[in-house]
């Protein structure tokens, strides 16, 4: 019982354990705009609107002003009859006044509406605009990932060679014993073998530096244990639509623009109100009365500013001009776009035809290598020769490999840059 309850355990423990340690390149991509400081802008970017809405929509409260003055003047109005009997008091040359101005604005002429329309646009531009510097994150995560998938994979292929080479180590050691080789040609084996571990010293070196990047990138500790997920590059159906975000980028810039050509009008319209202004001071309304008292006025104003007017037409061709500015940049980031798609779209079928070839030429390799074997054992070829071929072997296997990890990076690619 003990022993098939170890057999279970042996079976199941793994995936426990390494499903903590399995990432996949689009967890990856995650982590890292989530770890990223720059995220951190999305919620300024909210408040900042919310604070500029807020108060563009206090415009519509009551304004009040406080004004408060005293004045000396050398001469004042004195009526310029003589009425017997009376005297009618001149008004004195030291004046003062304090008045609270309140204003209530009924219509702006559409001014606050396009304020707040204006705010938003503007912020969706900033918004769309950090979706794009965030967006460049993505074409890091996939560098550092797939350069640590071909590494995995030399290493593995390296772990082979070594295998092989111990074989043939001990091979060409009992055919000293038979007297069929010498301690030279065991002396070639063990430099093959000592190159091969430097290469995987060297690997794993590789391997550690490219976990640190990606960690750093990713705000999670990565160690050697850590199992990225090789995506399988036949379920990889890149369209060739272009989705990037700098197109929604374009978008909302024009839409602004759009936004602000609006607001020119509301500059020129004419803007209704109601005031009421309350004062103390000497002499009140009642010029004649001279000492202080209490007053107010209200009514309704009307204000119509002309001025607007004027730069109406060189306002709208300015904004004209910054569209067809923004549709040549959406134009030349297309075109751009297009001639990376086309290459990108290349290097794939590229690497894809080469591995047509890879398995046979793995397998004539193979062949080659074994032919060798028998020769050094018949004592007609060199172990020097057989290192040569084994050598080609690995070679040939590592061009797989290589072609297979530039597969999916290539395809990886044309993700990035079509965003699908």
């Amino acid at each position: 019982m003990k022993k098939y309850l170890f057999i279970i355990l042996l079976i199941i423990l793994p995936f426990f354990g390494f499903s903590q340690n399995l990432l996949t390149i689009e967890q990856c991509q995650q982590m890292a705009k989530e770890n990223y400081p720059l995220i951190k802008r999305y919620a300024l970017i909210d408040k900042s609107k919310e604070y500029n809405l807020s108060n563009a929509g206090k415009g519509y409260l009551p304004q009040f002003s406080l004004t408060a003055k005293a004045s000396y003047q050398s001469e004042v109005t004195k009526i310029p009859v003589d009425i017997p009997g009376m005297d009618i008091p001149g008004m004195s040359k030291d004046q003062y006044s304090a008045t609270v101005d309140v204003t209530q604005t009924i219509w702006d002429g559409g001014v606050i509406s396009s304020k707040k329309d204006i705010t938003k646009s503007a912020s969706l531009v900033e918004q769309k605009q950090l979706d794009v510097d965030m967006y460049s994150i993505n074409d890091r995560v996939n560098q550092m990932f797939f350069g640590i998938l071909l590494i995995d994979a030399k290493i593995k292929q390296n772990d082979l060679l070594q295998d092989e080479l111990q074989r043939n180590h001990n091979l060409i050691t009992s055919y000293i014993e038979n007297g069929v080789a010498n301690q030279a040609d065991l002396d070639a084996v063990k430099v093959e073998q000592l190159k091969a571990v430097q290469t995987k010293t060297q690997l794993l070196s590789n391997k550690k530096s490219y976990l640190e990047m990606l960690s750093t990138l990713i705000g999670e500790p990565l160690t050697e244990k850590t199992i990225l997920q090789k995506p399988k590059g036949e379920d990889l159906i890149v369209p060739r639509q272009i989705n990037r975000p700098e197109m929604e980028l374009f978008d909302a810039q024009l839409n602004n623009l759009e936004t602000q050509r609006k607001s020119i009008k509301a500059g020129y319209m004419p803007k209704l109100g109601l005031y009421l202004t309350g004062g103390y001071g000497k002499p009140g309304l009642n010029m004649l009365e001279n000492e202080f008292s209490a007053y107010y006025i209200g009514g309704v104003r009307l204000s119509w500013n002309f001025g607007s007017l004027y730069t109406k037409k060189n306002d709208h061709k300015l904004i004209d001009v910054n569209q067809d500015n923004i549709m040549t940049q959406r134009e030349t980031f297309l075109f751009n776009t297009n001639i990376e798609t086309s290459q990108e779209q290349n290097e794939i079928n590229k690497n894809r035809d080469l591995l047509k070839y890879d398995d046979e030429i793995i397998k004539l390799r193979n062949n080659v290598k074994k032919a060798a074997e028998v020769k050094v054992a018949n004592g007609i070829l060199t172990v020097t020769d057989l290192m040569q071929e084994i050598t080609a072997e690995d070679m040939a296997r590592q061009d797989k490999i290589q072609h297979e990890i530039e597969l999916l990076l290539s395809i990886y690619n044309l993700k990035f840059t079509t965003n699908n």
